[in-house]
């Protein structure tokens, strides 16, 4: 919709009034458009463009369409028309019709678009923003060796642990020490610790009886009822009488 300073009023040959009268009763075939110059209507555009300084871009850009559509009849008309190429007057006005019915749709949506609260504006921000809520959902997916084992790993540790400790052979310090005082009086040279072992095969025992008549033979050693003897670092042990 145009005011009336606006609206396009064009005066050439066959037609004196408003351009969008001129194309509405063109489509209807009410106009001779053969009569019309298109160079006139071209000209008389252009000079009202350069008249209006505060024309909006839009009625300028519908005046234009107007003034392409009536070239286009006009040519339809002068034209030899293939009925099976060319489209009818019919159609043509159809087709001009819902053009500018969704020029006007997107001129309406833009306006409403324009016309909303703005930020900073209209509307503002809370100052002390909470932040977005954040809801987390497991999705687990596992086969059935999977969940196997993982119970057998959850029952592993969360089972009861039991030590039993096993009694193994050893030869107590007492008897050792009584074992090698009383082997002392016999062995009057240097002898080599091992000889005051017992005369066992189990190598656990054995390790023990060694270690008990190693710490025997230093506590005779102590008392002076004995003396000890290693010529150099993990050599032999020698013992004998003192």
């Amino acid at each position: 919709m145009t005011t009336e300073s606006d609206a396009l009023t064009i005066d050439i040959d066959g037609w004196e009034g408003p351009l969008d009268l001129l194309l509405a009763l063109a489509r209807a075939q009410k106009v001779d458009l053969r009569e019309i110059s298109i160079l006139a209507l071209v000209e008389q555009y252009l000079a009202f463009i350069a008249d209006a300084k505060a024309l909006k871009l839009e009625i300028a850009a519908d005046y234009l369409v107007m003034a392409a559509w009536l070239a286009y009849l006009k040519s339809a008309l002068l034209l030899p028309k293939d009925p099976t190429v060319d489209p009818s007057p019919e159609e043509l006005a159809l087709r001009l019709q819902i053009r500018l019915q969704r020029l006007q749709a997107m001129r309406e949506a833009g306006a409403r678009l324009m016309a909303r609260d703005r930020v900073g504006r209209d509307v503002f921000f809370r100052g002390a923003p909470e932040g977005l809520r954040v809801v987390r959902k497991n999705d687990w997916q596992a086969d059935l060796y999977e969940l196997i084992a993982a119970y057998g790993g959850v029952m592993a540790r969360t089972a009861p642990v039991v030590h039993h400790v096993m009694r193994r052979p050893v030869m107590s310090l007492e008897d050792a020490l009584h074992r090698v005082e009383a082997m002392l009086g016999e062995r009057i040279d240097w002898t080599r610790i091992e000889a005051f072992l017992p005369g066992i095969s189990d190598p656990q025992l054995r390790r023990s009886a060694l270690a008990s008549s190693f710490v025997a033979a230093l506590e005779l050693a102590k008392q002076g009822k004995a003396e000890l003897k290693q010529d150099e670092a993990f050599a032999p042990l020698f013992v004998r009488a003192a």
